[in-house]
């Protein structure tokens, strides 16, 4: 029997309009002996040994509280880049703290940009604040800051940017990042989402320290998911003006940041060593990947972070969902990409050298038959 909709409590207009984010799939058949879960962008060298001794050390006092300002990691993150504890603002995840900017920024009738590709979680947060989601479309699967600046109107408040993008992998250059920035009103805010920032190598990058250190309405997030390979701890944080680290820190939850994570992410931050063998691990087979995938003509997106978009032929046959399903069958698990835009490929995170192998050699035998 089905209960009136008067007779219970409903949400706010907009919100059942909301398609919910679907992580990628980490499970193969029973039977499978081994899984390799390439479908979500983590680490495959784990994480950092010190931060897994920090959180050993934390399991005998969970019964208190954690620092609700999360000043060790905040200091920690600071000392790490170069900048002042007092306008990084730490979160669950790098998801919570673009909720926040999006809860903040945005009201009923406002309008926040985000481009054709891009983060999933833009279009939900900033219709649960009730305002209008707009897509700029992309160019070659890249941001194309003319088609963003196109799509500003005076009910602009926010401009979401990924860079680089996920799940394409693709960026554009500081002085793009710049233009996109001179185009837009004062009171815009340009968030810039660098959750992939340390896997760059190109000289034409910068995750946005310098323009955060220099203009009002730019922030930058950045994430412990990735380089880090603390995904399961959920650390985000990100680098303020501090007049909006000040309305961020209003209207977080009073200890959004656990315990396990805040000792977990400084052990992180210090290892410097951990995060260069990631970044020359990514270097090598991305690379090979992509060289690898490109002679079985596949086309793959050129990327620069730790994944590579795989697309496969429009025949029946040899689709992404015929390939998953062949994939996923031996034990590698990749993304289904179709909420993205991209029904016919398959995001592949790097992995291990045996993963990696392995995906290629699959895929090889899958299009020869």
């Amino acid at each position: 029997m089905t209960i009136p909709e008067t007779m219970r409590p409903t949400p706010k207009a907009g919100v059942l309009d909301i398609e919910a984010y679907v992580p990628g799939k980490s499970a193969a058949p029973a039977g499978v002996a081994k899984v390799h879960k390439l479908s979500s962008n983590e680490n495959p060298l784990g994480a950092s040994p010190a931060a897994i001794e920090a959180v050993r050390n934390v399991a005998g006092r969970l019964e208190f509280y954690p620092d609700g300002a999360a000043t060790r990691l905040r200091e920690a993150i600071g000392a790490a880049h170069g900048l002042n504890p007092a306008n990084i603002v730490c979160s669950n995840g790098s998801d919570e703290v673009i909720g926040l900017l999006a809860q903040a920024y945005l009201a009923p009738g406002d309008e926040g940009i985000f481009t054709e590709h891009g983060f999933l979680v833009y279009r939900i947060y900033i219709q649960a604040a009730g305002a209008v989601p707009v897509v700029a479309s992309e160019t070659n699967e890249t941001a194309d800051v003319d088609a963003i600046l196109e799509k500003v109107t005076p009910r602009t408040k926010i401009v979401f940017l990924a860079n680089p993008n996920n799940p394409t992998g693709t960026y554009i250059p500081f002085d793009e990042v710049k233009r996109l920035h001179a185009g837009l009103p004062k009171h815009v805010l340009l968030v810039l989402d660098a959750a992939y920032a340390e896997y760059v190598r190109r000289n034409d990058y910068e995750a946005g320290i310098e323009m955060v250190s220099s203009y009002e309405n730019v922030v930058m997030t950045r994430t412990f998911s990735k380089i880090h390979g603390l995904g399961g701890m959920r650390i985000g944080w990100a680098y303020c003006p501090p007049h909006i680290a000040d309305v961020l820190n209003r209207i977080r939850g009073p200890f959004n940041v656990n315990a396990a994570a805040i000792e977990a992410g400084v052990a992180a931050m210090r290892d410097r060593g951990h995060l260069e063998r990631t970044v020359e691990h990514n270097e090598r087979w991305l690379g090979w990947l992509s060289e690898e995938l490109a002679r079985l003509g596949l086309r793959v997106t050129p990327s620069v972070g730790n994944f590579v978009l795989i697309h496969f032929p429009e025949d029946r046959v040899h689709s992404a969902a015929a390939a998953d399903d062949y994939l996923t069958a031996r034990g590698f698990i990749l993304r289904r990409v179709a909420g993205y835009g991209f029904p016919n490929a398959l995001r592949m995170t790097v992995g291990t050298e045996e993963a990696n192998r392995g995906v290629v050699a699959a895929l090889t035998e899958f299009l020869k038959n």
